[in-house]
């Protein structure tokens, strides 16, 4: 397919752009380089550096785009409560210029970079035998912040272009993004990032890792959180660009289904690493759920997904191989 990536030379959209170039598609990326980086872009792909609100340029109607996979957005949660105009002007403006783009030009299908944070937490609850309820599709929505709000009204603006406009489209809602595929990693200024947070400690780069609350109800008293690789991410969306259906807008959650808590983090860190990683305990940060763990029954289910790097050691590995590649 010929296929127009927004915010390709990101973190993950740079992960699932080489993928795509790899599965021998036409790949163009916009992304205007305030957060990603030009060398994220492999060979073979065409790039452009324009904010999202200017794709109308390279997404014309006689480009002949086959579908778009579209993760330009801003994404740090402090900054969102602190600038939500910015959040609001950039995750739901900069995509209603694209979709407009996309009804002009026919492009029959799309992707979108959703989050699983706009879940409410409070229907995660501990298991009589250990573990945790698993957040689904159909799970409570109530976003926190208004980074998760811009995501979930894209997600409502999806499926009323689907069902007016015959779009076909799928929202991704991710979970912890981690890992790294050889020279594509997380590279965020500021890192706001547990496992990419915890590496900087283990090289020097901080002096110790600050641990918000060891008092959860969880079994070490320390947050739970379902990460996913992202290399397990980019296998999801080349799947949900085959089985994207015209006029239905389909939502998957990607996550291992498995949480691991922030000790079982540190503690991961310390084995693939080899430095003790200091750690200093501060009291609990207002909004942090205890725990939130995804479902993607659905995605195995009807997408054949199924993650090939579950492992906490693998991610952490994977990421910590990336960060020393780039000191």
């Amino acid at each position: 397919m010929k296929l127009l990536v927004t915010g390709g030379a990101g973190y993950i959209g740079g992960v699932v752009t080489h993928a795509l170039v790899a599965a021998g598609h036409q790949v163009t990326v916009v992304d205007d380089l305030s957060t990603g980086f030009a060398d994220t872009v492999p060979d073979g792909a065409e790039f452009h550096r324009l904010e999202v609100h200017q794709v109308g340029q390279v997404l014309t109607p006689d480009a002949g785009f086959d579908g778009v996979l579209h993760f330009a957005a801003k994404i740090e949660v402090a900054e969102s409560v602190a600038r939500p105009d910015l959040y609001w002007n950039v995750n739901v403006g900069g995509t209603m210029a694209l979709l407009a783009a996309v009804r002009a030009a026919g492009v029959p299908r799309l992707i979108f970079s959703s989050t699983g944070s706009m879940y409410d937490p409070r229907s995660v609850v501990a298991q009589p035998g250990g573990g945790f309820s698993k957040l689904d599709e159909d799970a409570v929505i109530r976003p926190a912040n208004t980074y998760a709000a811009t995501k979930l009204a894209v997600d409502l603006m999806l499926a009323g272009e689907c069902e007016a406009f015959g779009l076909g489209a799928v929202s991704l809602r991710y979970f912890n993004a981690s890992g790294a595929v050889g020279h594509l990693g997380e590279r965020h200024n500021p890192e706001s990032h547990l496992v990419p947070i915890v590496l900087q400690v283990a090289s020097g780069q901080r002096d110790e890792l600050m641990v918000y609350g060891d008092d959860y109800p969880t079994p070490d008293g320390t947050c739970v959180r379902d990460y996913i690789h992202v290399a397990d991410l980019a296998t999801a969306h080349l799947l949900a660009l085959e089985a994207i259906k015209p006029g239905r807008h389909e939502v998957y959650n990607l996550g291992n289904g498995d949480g691991y808590s922030v000790r079982q983090v540190i503690d991961a860190a310390r084995e693939v690493t080899g430095h003790p990683i200091p750690v200093k305990l501060a009291p609990r940060r207002p909004g942090d759920p205890a725990a939130t763990v995804a479902s993607s029954d659905k995605a195995r289910r009807e997408l054949g997904w199924h993650p090939a790097r579950p492992a906490l050691r693998d991610i952490v590995a994977d990421a910590w191989a990336f960060h020393q590649s780039v000191g």
